[in-house]
């Protein structure tokens, strides 16, 4: 062994040359506690399913939404371009009926009293919005 060099178990800052175990932040000998860095990963892992737990809930939100305004779209464009010939009222419930042809047209004779295929009945809200009826 040199005579410079300080076995490992020695804490000894060369360049001031003195022994500074005790001025330390942390053990220096065999017996100190183990240092052992604080793992967050639980923190994380909770945090990241919490979060995907509220984006999945506001995706199927906006998901449920998004085809209820399809099929809102769906029920207007197919009654406006339905055969009619009166100007529907704001509140009152109408009968929406498909011909052999395949061809839609509204009306007011209820379905007890229709012959043709029943397709729904609808109400015409303040909106000018065809809403099914209940």
């Amino acid at each position: 062994m040199s005579s410079t060099k300080k076995p490992d178990q020695v804490v000894y800052d060369p360049e001031t040359k003195t022994y500074d175990a005790a001025f330390k932040s942390y053990g220096t000998d065999l017996g100190a506690p183990v240092i052992t860095a604080i793992s967050n990963s639980t923190w994380k892992d909770q945090s990241l399913y919490l979060a995907n737990q509220k984006v999945r809930a506001r995706f199927s939100e906006l998901k449920t939404a998004y085809q209820e305004l399809v099929d809102q779209y769906e029920i207007n464009m197919r009654i406006y371009n339905a055969q009619f010939s009166f100007e529907p009222v704001v509140g009152e419930t109408y009968h929406l009926y498909r011909r052999k042809q395949e061809e839609h047209f509204l009306s007011i004779i209820a379905p007890e009293h229709c012959h043709f295929e029943h397709v729904g009945s609808y109400y015409l809200n303040a909106d000018k919005i065809w809403e099914a009826a209940l």
